[in-house]
């Protein structure tokens, strides 16, 4: 009997220890941290919302308000069994692929009236496009496309639509890709808009332009008649939109622009752009050309103006070389380093230095050990010595002793040298 019951107390022990351990685990998966448990969820694009007719959308304008294939092929069945137009929202909603959240999303943006009711009442304005003149649609402001006959919603809508193609319409075909402007009004506009049927065979689209020129680059005055493609490129267009500009200019305009509106009216230059140049064009008359000859025999080749080397013939190209090199050095020494100009046209220069005098007494010189640090780093003939320099020149203040320690090729210590005292 001892034996058994000693048994017994060993059995209830056990399963007393066994719950114990239960019950500790069961209260540690209470306490469990799940701060760094992360839920993966697939990304969703941004839909890029706009207004439209849902009337008027194909299945690739319904797929980019964010619609599935099989959505959008439910929308379009949908319509035909309404009759294949939906006249209101009310009757768009109820379109069982387009969940309340997604039409709420989309609401604002849908051009129809609120309810049938209103719909079949009349009481919802549909407004007539009216035109009868031709156009530039790139000129046009937001109030313009009012009185055209657009909704205040509908003209925002094509301003915004313009700003994502960079800021002008370059084709017809563009003008048809805006989702606010329905085929039927289309149709109405397109005989009366002064844009070219397609797009230009150059694939870089306005929505893609960015001006790589800095703004500033483009601030000073210039004749539209003497640049050529490159001279527009500086200005900040793309090299196919300069090309645009000149075949304009040559073909269109039979060489030359008249006026200011000859220039607003090319369709590669958009509004904005336009009105950043406007300040600086000077359109330069035969009258003022012929005016202004110049007795280059007297013209000193360190003051010698852009303008004036583009009278003498020389390209922009060439003249915006000589200019600028000419700045970096801080005036020319010599003829011949006009000769060695990068990118200048050698017979037009051999024949400009042959002729206008060459005035070197203003040009600044210095010692190698007095000359300022910015004035080494910056000219053209010191700046690839000029750590060299500034240092050598902290124990060895003497130019001899620098120039044994630069050790330099001979023809440059000769450059270098036109600008030393």
């Amino acid at each position: 009997m001892m034996k058994k019951g000693y048994y017994q107390k060993i059995a209830f022990l056990g399963i007393l220890l066994l719950c114990l351990y239960a019950f500790r685990q069961y209260t540690a998966n209470i306490h469990e941290d799940f701060s760094e448990v992360r839920f993966i969820s697939k990304p969703e694009n941004p839909v890029k919302l706009f207004d439209f007719d849902p009337n008027h959308l194909s299945a690739e304008q319904w797929k980019s308000l964010g619609f599935s294939s099989q959505q959008v092929k439910t929308i379009l069945r949908y319509k035909e069994i309404v009759g294949g137009r939906f006249i209101s929202k009310e009757q768009l909603k109820k379109c069982y692929s387009i969940s309340k959240e997604k039409f709420d999303e989309l609401d604002f943006h849908i051009l129809l009236p609120k309810t049938n009711k209103e719909a079949k009442s009349g009481n919802f304005k549909h407004h007539t496009i009216t035109v009868t003149k031709k156009f530039n649609p790139n000129q046009y402001l937001q109030s313009d496309w009012i009185v055209l006959g657009f909704t205040e919603r509908q003209a925002q809508s094509i301003m915004k639509y313009k700003a994502y193609l960079g800021g002008s319409f370059i084709s017809k075909e563009k003008f048809r890709e805006c989702f606010t402007v329905s085929p039927e009004n289309y149709h109405k506009l397109a005989p009366y808009l002064l844009l070219p049927e397609k797009t230009p065979t150059y694939t870089q689209s306005y929505s893609s332009f960015k001006s790589k020129k800095s703004p500033e680059k483009a601030h000073t005055s210039f004749d539209p008649n003497t640049l050529d493609i490159e001279g527009w490129q500086s200005l900040g267009f793309t090299l196919n939109q300069a090309k645009v500009i000149v075949n304009y200019r040559d073909k269109n305009l039979k060489g030359s622009f008249k006026s200011i509106d000859d220039i607003q009216r090319c369709f590669v230059i958009s509004p904005e752009k336009y009105k950043e140049l406007l300040p600086y064009i000077k359109i330069i008359s035969q009258q003022e050309l012929q005016q202004e000859k110049t007795d280059f025999s007297t013209i000193d080749l360190n003051l010698i103006t852009y303008k004036q080397l583009l009278e003498f013939g020389l390209d922009e190209r060439s003249a915006g070389s000589l200019i600028g090199f000419r700045k970096k050095l801080g005036g020319f020494v010599n003829k011949e380093q006009i000769l060695d100009t990068y990118n200048i046209d050698k017979e037009l220069a051999q024949k400009l230095v042959s002729i206008c005098p060459l005035n070197t007494s203003k040009i600044l010189k210095y010692t190698l050990t007095d000359a300022p640090e910015d004035w080494l780093k910056n000219h053209p003939y010191f700046k690839y010595s000029a750590d060299k320099i500034i240092y050598y020149r902290i124990n060895n203040p003497d130019d001899k002793k620098i120039w044994k320690l630069l050790k330099v090729k001979p023809e440059y210590e000769a450059k270098m040298k036109l600008y030393l005292k």
